[in-house]
């Protein structure tokens, strides 16, 4: 008997504000909501909200949970100028893409 593997969305993301100045990076299983969750701005003590951090520009997708959290570790263990390096390969001019996101995943 065969087993079906199912297939999971994770994903690293990070976040930053309108003037590129803080980076947040986290770790969710549902993009689209997890950056309404920080547009919204509902949990008034959290870091994102405190620093107005909801623009995403970079994300990784991951299968497996624990993949992903290993990589959120990671990338909050580099220096900022490794940070920028990264985000830079896929977007050069730091663009924000909640837009994309938001839209791609309209029904």
């Amino acid at each position: 008997m065969k087993h079906r593997t199912m297939q999971h969305n994770y994903f690293v993301y990070i976040l930053t504000n309108k003037n590129k100045t803080v980076l947040y990076i986290g770790v969710t299983n549902d993009l689209e909501n997890r950056l309404k969750q920080h547009i919204n701005g509902d949990n008034k003590f959290a870091f994102t909200k405190r620093y107005n951090c909801y623009f995403l520009i970079y994300f990784e997708r991951f299968q497996f949970i624990n993949d992903a959290i290993a990589r959120e570790k990671e990338l909050k263990g580099w220096t900022r100028a490794k940070k920028n390096k990264l985000i830079e390969i896929d977007n050069k001019d730091w663009g924000f893409l909640n837009d994309k996101i938001l839209e791609d995943n309209k029904c």
